[in-house]
């Protein structure tokens, strides 16, 4: 049989049976562009009619058949106009059961039939040539409107090849259907056109859904054109802006059927990449950039992790592989594993390779954000500092950086008062040199702010907390809380609840509740005992009510970002209780005390500050031995919790002379460990006064006197 679509010539085989069909005449497209090759490309509406009128004659063509084939020749010489008119004279409308039904027969199974049997096709059904010679008249007619701007009609002409082929075909297509005609051929390339033209016109909703009839039943598309049509379904929902529901047909997956884009994104490119690993597709980098997007807005960082360590070997070095797990452990919260996999970047196995300068910076980093490994960030900050080519000099202020704040982090760990007075002063002129050439980063006028603030130097602490808050433009809980801090360690009381009251109105809910308290520790400092309790009542009954709300909308599914809140918000529960606690023990309210006590120790039963508020309760009632069991309690926990070791000696100064010699040795512990506590310095003196030792005694009261003009209520730190 002919295939007249397909561009090349073939000869009878048997007589015409049919007047209406294509087969009836040896005719090619070669052909005809022979005989036409001269005329004139720009046909006015009778030359139409009088080359279908030679052509019905000549070559025995229907009129929709002769149409397309002009039509054909029009697009392929580039006249879209001249084509679009031509194919506009096909009354697709009226063809169209016809072509299914064609279709239908064609994929129908039939029964053996006897040999000699030359029946085709039933008396009146279409050539499937005729309805791929019409189908490809309606694609280059969508094509052609598309070559003239006009992507809305061009996807509706496209359209009509989806709904035509779908209605005969509603299970997908048959893997024969492709033998002897262009059929499947017309219709792959209109799924692969229509979801472009909807884009061009602007109907993102219409394009997604476009997609998405592609890929819910199978129509034998290529591997690699079926996985770039998911890729850009997948781009489309997460960077299109429009949220389309998926409707009820392509509710294929029951009840776990995604609920929005990104989770149907998220799904897609799931699919791709196991293709990936499976090799069943070539590997795209596309993909992985979508899925790392699509799991980081949605904070699924330990699946992206699952993800980068199934890629296979050669796609990334190792350098880049353990820098990307790096960052995706870090953003999870394990930086226990981030470091780890970095310091294998940085290590012994990598020395003979090109450094990986980003995962220097980025360790040093994550060693800046934790004291126990801040030795290790001044080490790798240098190192990095060292071996910056001209190219990455740019990173050296980035570096500075680090390394002040890891200095600072050092100074406060350390035992040593020449050590810390070292590391405090090598920790400022890092950040200062920082500061030369990063003037607008925020991050290093902070850590100027809290480095100063944390030696006392308050005015400057001040003055760059006020420059970091005005390079911050919507404002920042943690810039604020640090003015509010320097503002009350200068006494300004009333200056730093002003800057609290601002920063309530500004800040998310959870930075809400850490601003309520330290309204309160203001009020406890400002001697307003009442005012303290009101605000922490508003405090936990803000949490109260989370909770109860979290618990009637209970969701298993919680992420992580969640659970981390939710256990800030439990810490910070406790310690208003235990402030409570404090206040009603210095007021001799026992009862509402033991109250408050009980709640803390009922939400951490083995937090020292518990143990040492409840020591502090039983002191203020005269009962030293239980004080004394439960500061021990506190300091089991924490051999250097400070306000235990000052309670502890404070107990043993009033039980005797015998006892003096234990608790200057503490009080000395707590200086060592914290040189700036007036409470330590003060008890010192008082210890020393007990002793006859006065000239000592008045150098340890200056000491505390001076200490407790500049102290926070609450630590920097």
């Amino acid at each position: 049989m002919l295939c007249a679509c397909s561009g090349e010539q073939f000869k009878f085989e048997e007589p015409p049976q049919s007047p209406e069909s294509l087969a009836t005449r040896d005719f090619s497209a070669s052909c005809l562009s022979s005989r036409t090759g001269d005329w004139d490309l720009k046909f006015e509406d009778s030359q139409v009619d009088e080359v279908e009128s030679t052509l019905r004659e000549a070559l025995s063509l229907n009129y929709e058949e002769a149409r397309a084939l002009l039509g054909r020749l029009e697009y392929q010489r580039g006249n879209f106009d001249a084509a679009l008119q031509v194919f506009q004279g096909i009354d697709i409308k009226s063809l169209t059961p016809r072509m299914v039904k064609a279709i239908t027969e064609k994929t129908r199974e039939e029964k053996p039939r006897p040999k000699g049997d030359s029946t085709a096709l039933p008396s009146g059904v279409m050539s499937m040539h005729s309805v791929s010679l019409l189908l490809e008249a309606i694609l280059l007619k969508a094509k052609s409107l598309e070559e003239l701007g006009r992507y809305i009609e061009s996807a509706k002409e496209c359209r009509i090849i989806l709904d035509t082929v779908e209605s005969a075909l509603p299970n997908g297509m048959p893997e024969c259907i492709g033998e002897d005609c262009k059929l499947q051929e017309m219709f792959h390339r209109a799924l692969e056109l229509l979801p472009t033209l909807w884009i061009k016109g602007g109907y993102l909703d219409e394009a997604i859904n476009a997609y998405r009839r592609v890929l819910v039943k199978p129509w034998n598309l290529d591997p690699n054109k079926l996985a770039a049509i998911q890729k850009e379904l997948a781009g489309t929902l997460l960077y299109g802006g429009v949220e389309a529901s998926l409707p009820l047909k392509f509710h294929v997956f029951g009840p776990r059927t995604p609920k929005n884009n990104v989770e149907e994104a998220i799904l897609l490119l799931l699919i791709l990449m196991r293709k990936v690993a499976m090799q069943e597709i070539n590997w795209d980098p596309e993909i992985m950039n979508h899925l790392t997007y699509a799991l980081s807005i949605t904070r699924q960082f330990e699946l992206l992790a699952e993800h980068v360590e199934r890629i296979l070997p050669g796609i990334y070095s190792r350098a880049e592989r353990w820098y990307f797990l790096a960052l995706c452990y870090n953003a999870a919260g394990q930086n226990e594993a981030a470091l780890n996999l970095l310091t294998k970047v940085c290590g012994s196995s990598e020395v003979n390779h090109k450094p990986h300068f980003h995962s220097f910076l980025f360790l040093a980093k994550l060693c800046s954000e934790d004291t126990k490994y801040a030795r290790d960030g001044i080490k790798f900050a240098r190192i990095m500092m060292n071996m910056a080519s001209e190219q990455s000099k740019h990173f050296n202020p980035e570096a500075h950086k680090f390394l002040g704040i890891c200095y600072g982090n050092v100074a406060r760990a350390s035992v040593s008062d020449s050590e810390r007075t070292l590391f405090q002063k090598e920790s400022l002129n890092s950040l200062r040199v920082s500061s030369l050439s990063r003037r607008h980063d925020p991050e290093v006028m902070f850590n100027i702010s809290l480095e100063n603030a944390v030696q006392r130097n308050l005015d400057v602490a001040f003055y760059s907390a006020m420059a970091y808050s005005n390079m911050v433009a919507d404002g920042s809980g943690r810039g604020w809380k640090l003015l509010t801090l320097i503002l009350s360690a200068e006494k300004r009381l009333t200056d730093a609840e002003t800057i609290v009251d601002f920063a309530l109105d500004e800040v998310d809910r959870m930075d809400q509740l850490d601003f309520l308290r330290l309204k309160a520790v203001l009020k406890i400092a400002q001697e307003q005992p009442k005012q303290a309790i009101e605000t922490y009542r508003i405090l936990l009954a803000l949490i109260q009510a989370r909770d109860e709300h979290q618990l009637q909308t209970k969701n298993f599914d919680q992420s992580k970002d969640l659970e981390l809140e939710a256990v800030a918000e439990r810490n910070l529960e406790r310690a208003a209780w235990q402030d409570l606690a404090a206040i009603y023990s210095k007021l001799a309210s026992w009862a509402d005390a033991e109250i408050c006590l009980n709640k803390a120790k009922s939400l951490d039963f083995h937090c020292p500050r518990g143990w040492h508020t409840t020591g502090k309760y039983f002191e203020a009632r005269s009962l030293h031995k239980e004080a004394l069991v439960s500061f021990s309690v506190a300091l089991s926990i924490d051999p250097d919790y400070i306000p235990s070791i000052i309670s502890t000696a404070e107990v043993l100064m009033k039980c005797g002379n015998q006892s003096l010699p234990i608790a200057r040795s503490l009080l000395m512990n707590a200086v060592r460990l914290d040189p700036t506590s007036h409470e330590a310095w003060f008890n010192l003196g008082m210890l020393s006064k007990m002793e006859g030792l006065f000239l000592q005694s008045a150098d340890f009261f200056q000491a505390a006197h001076e200490l407790q003009l500049s102290a926070p209520p609450q630590s920097f730190v």
